[in-house]
């Protein structure tokens, strides 16, 4: 039995959002630290691992862990009824999870059927990166959209104190070459060049619900999956992709 409530439901359906951005079902895993899930999507090439410490919720009570198999998509339905001024409660009632909005002057609840979700432990890739950027929110979805004209795959190459984003498409090819500006571009740290390419689909569906003014963390290695992450309040939100490799 548990019993958790967000005093803003907003939160919570931001959340939901990162994830159903990657995975439609997947299992949250409840504990004393915690709310937590690590889902591959359907297609093998990405995997998120969310997590979401047991201070961030205003009430959190637990008898025993737990795990809550949903479908997100479904979840994420439901969360997007969210009203201002709404505080949301998660229980488990027989064998369902009951998602109760409490306003000022209403109460709506919600009841989703826990699913059997295929229970395998997905395992975060152990990569040595060879370089990390930490890039404005706003300024790497500029870029992925400015991309996104060209072609379905974009390149990212880091140097000492430069950081490339690169598309090349049948219509054409783009370039922009950044460097630490304190803004756009907070951070660069190169032990060794890198340099990878992966689809743009992904990358734009796992950066959209970074916040306003939050900024994105990139680990990049050659040819190896990309680690990209941020933060949305107390939650970590971490996306890996395989880089693509041409037949």
């Amino acid at each position: 039995m548990f019993e958790l409530k967000l005093d803003n439901a907003k939160y919570w359906r931001d959340c939901v959002e990162a994830i159903v951005s990657l995975v439609d079902e997947g299992i949250f895993a409840i504990n004393k630290d915690g709310v937590s899930l690590k889902a591959m999507d359907p297609s093998g090439i990405s995997m998120i691992s969310f997590s979401m410490p047991s201070k961030a919720f205003s009430k959190f009570e637990l008898e025993k862990s737990a795990d809550v198999g949903l479908n997100i998509d479904n979840l994420s339905k439901i969360m997007s009824t969210t009203r201002d001024d709404e505080a949301l409660v998660l229980k488990d009632v027989d064998s369902k999870l009951s998602l109760e909005f409490v306003g000022p002057k209403s109460r709506r609840r919600y009841r989703l059927h826990l699913i059997d979700v295929r229970k395998k432990e997905d395992k975060e890739p152990k990569v040595d990166f060879d370089a990390s950027v930490e890039v404005d929110g706003e300024h790497l979805k500029r870029a992925l959209k400015d991309a996104a004209l060209i072609s379905s795959y974009i390149a990212f190459k880091t140097a000492k104190n430069n950081f490339t984003i690169s598309a090349k498409g049948d219509s054409g090819d783009l370039e922009e070459m950044n460097q630490v500006d304190g803004t756009g571009i907070k951070k660069i740290d190169v032990s060794k060049e890198a340099e990878a390419v992966f689809n743009l689909e992904f990358l734009e569906n796992m950066v959209r619900s970074s916040p306003m003014g939050n900024s994105i963390r990139l680990g990049i290695k050659s040819d190896q999956p990309l680690k990209l992450s941020y933060n949305i309040g107390d939650a970590a939100v971490t996306y890996y992709l395989a880089p693509y490799v041409e037949e």
